[in-house]
Protein backbone atom coordinates (compact mmCIF):
# COMPACT_ATOMS: atom_id res chain seq x y z
CA UNK A 1 0.00 0.00 0.00
CA UNK A 2 1.04 3.65 -0.60
CA UNK A 3 -0.14 7.07 0.59
CA UNK A 4 1.02 11.02 -0.61
CA UNK A 5 2.24 12.78 2.38
CA UNK A 6 2.57 16.48 1.01
CA UNK A 7 5.79 18.41 3.42
CA UNK A 8 7.23 21.81 3.71
CA UNK A 9 10.36 21.24 2.84
CA UNK A 10 13.15 22.49 6.39
CA UNK A 11 12.68 19.92 8.93
CA UNK A 12 9.00 19.63 8.68
CA UNK A 13 8.21 16.36 10.84
CA UNK A 14 4.96 14.83 10.26
CA UNK A 15 3.10 11.99 12.20
CA UNK A 16 2.21 9.23 9.68
CA UNK A 17 1.16 6.50 12.46
CA UNK A 18 -2.34 7.25 11.82
CA UNK A 19 -2.01 6.47 7.86
CA UNK A 20 -0.02 3.35 8.70
CA UNK A 21 -2.46 1.96 11.27
CA UNK A 22 -5.16 2.04 8.86
CA UNK A 23 -3.33 0.15 6.26
CA UNK A 24 -2.54 -2.71 8.93
CA UNK A 25 -6.50 -2.40 9.79
CA UNK A 26 -7.93 -2.67 6.22
CA UNK A 27 -4.95 -5.60 5.53
CA UNK A 28 -7.26 -7.60 8.18
CA UNK A 29 -3.77 -9.11 9.33
CA UNK A 30 -2.97 -9.88 13.01
CA UNK A 31 0.31 -10.68 13.32
CA UNK A 32 3.72 -10.07 11.62
CA UNK A 33 5.81 -7.19 10.28
CA UNK A 34 4.94 -4.20 8.97
CA UNK A 35 7.57 -1.36 7.12
CA UNK A 36 7.14 1.56 6.04
CA UNK A 37 9.61 3.19 3.50
CA UNK A 38 9.62 6.31 1.94
CA UNK A 39 11.61 6.49 -1.22
CA UNK A 40 14.05 9.82 -1.66
CA UNK A 41 17.35 10.83 -0.14
CA UNK A 42 16.69 13.93 1.40
CA UNK A 43 13.73 12.49 3.52
CA UNK A 44 14.01 10.17 7.03
CA UNK A 45 11.48 7.72 8.60
CA UNK A 46 11.89 6.99 12.21
CA UNK A 47 9.27 7.10 15.62
CA UNK A 48 9.49 9.66 18.36
CA UNK A 49 7.32 10.97 21.22
CA UNK A 50 5.45 13.20 18.69
CA UNK A 51 5.18 16.32 21.03
CA UNK A 52 6.41 19.76 20.41
CA UNK A 53 9.65 19.36 23.04
CA UNK A 54 11.27 16.32 21.67
CA UNK A 55 10.21 18.16 17.95
CA UNK A 56 12.42 21.33 18.52
CA UNK A 57 15.08 19.06 20.38
CA UNK A 58 15.29 16.43 17.76
CA UNK A 59 16.00 19.48 14.99
CA UNK A 60 18.22 21.04 17.13
CA UNK A 61 20.60 18.32 17.72
CA UNK A 62 20.29 17.31 13.81
CA UNK A 63 21.08 21.29 13.34
CA UNK A 64 24.31 20.45 15.23
CA UNK A 65 25.20 17.29 13.39
CA UNK A 66 24.82 18.66 9.96
CA UNK A 67 24.04 22.49 9.83
CA UNK A 68 22.15 23.71 7.04
CA UNK A 69 24.60 26.32 6.20
CA UNK A 70 27.76 23.95 6.15
CA UNK A 71 29.70 24.44 2.94
CA UNK A 72 29.01 20.91 1.75
CA UNK A 73 30.63 19.24 -1.54
CA UNK A 74 27.49 18.30 -2.75
CA UNK A 75 26.46 22.12 -3.35
CA UNK A 76 29.93 22.36 -5.57
CA UNK A 77 28.68 19.61 -7.81
CA UNK A 78 24.80 20.24 -8.00
CA UNK A 79 24.60 23.95 -7.33
CA UNK A 80 21.37 23.43 -5.19
CA UNK A 81 21.67 23.48 -0.97
CA UNK A 82 20.30 20.37 0.35
CA UNK A 83 23.98 19.12 1.49
CA UNK A 84 22.38 18.90 4.96
CA UNK A 85 20.00 17.22 4.19
CA UNK A 86 21.22 13.96 2.54
CA UNK A 87 23.84 13.92 5.54
CA UNK A 88 20.34 13.57 7.82
CA UNK A 89 18.12 11.31 5.69
CA UNK A 90 21.54 9.38 5.54
CA UNK A 91 21.89 9.32 9.39
CA UNK A 92 18.15 8.37 10.41
CA UNK A 93 17.54 6.05 7.44
CA UNK A 94 14.36 5.90 4.98
CA UNK A 95 12.50 2.95 6.71
CA UNK A 96 11.02 1.59 10.09
CA UNK A 97 9.81 -1.67 10.99
CA UNK A 98 6.81 -2.44 13.27
CA UNK A 99 5.61 -5.57 14.82
CA UNK A 100 1.91 -5.68 14.19
CA UNK A 101 0.11 -7.88 17.22
CA UNK A 102 -3.49 -8.74 17.34
CA UNK A 103 -3.86 -6.27 14.55
CA UNK A 104 -2.62 -3.30 15.91
CA UNK A 105 1.01 -1.59 15.51
CA UNK A 106 2.96 -2.52 18.52
CA UNK A 107 4.61 1.05 19.33
CA UNK A 108 4.95 1.98 22.62
CA UNK A 109 2.63 4.36 24.54
CA UNK A 110 3.85 7.56 23.50
CA UNK A 111 5.63 6.19 20.07
CA UNK A 112 4.27 7.72 16.88
CA UNK A 113 6.26 6.36 13.10
CA UNK A 114 7.17 10.13 11.93
CA UNK A 115 8.09 10.99 8.17
CA UNK A 116 10.92 14.28 8.33
CA UNK A 117 11.48 15.96 4.86
CA UNK A 118 14.52 17.70 5.06
CA UNK A 119 14.41 18.76 2.17
CA UNK A 120 15.36 22.76 0.95
CA UNK A 121 11.48 22.90 -0.56
CA UNK A 122 8.09 21.60 -0.10
CA UNK A 123 8.01 18.17 -1.86
CA UNK A 124 4.93 15.10 -2.31
CA UNK A 125 6.57 12.16 -0.45
CA UNK A 126 5.45 8.73 -1.20
CA UNK A 127 5.31 6.58 1.69
CA UNK A 128 5.04 2.81 1.12
CA UNK A 129 4.02 0.55 3.39
CA UNK A 130 4.98 -3.32 2.87
CA UNK A 131 3.17 -6.43 5.72
CA UNK A 132 5.11 -9.06 6.41
CA UNK A 133 2.40 -11.63 7.61
CA UNK A 134 3.13 -14.74 9.83
CA UNK A 135 0.80 -17.90 8.33
CA UNK A 136 -1.13 -19.98 10.73
CA UNK A 137 -0.67 -23.32 9.12
CA UNK A 138 -2.59 -25.67 10.29
CA UNK A 139 -0.80 -29.70 9.29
Amino acid sequence: MRFIVNTKGRNDIIDITPQVAQIIENSNIQEGVALVFVPGSTVAITAIEYENGVIKDLKKILEKIAPENDNYEHHKRWGDHNGAAHIKSALLGADFMVPIEKGQLALGRWQQIVLIDFDERPRQREVIVKILSEQNKKS
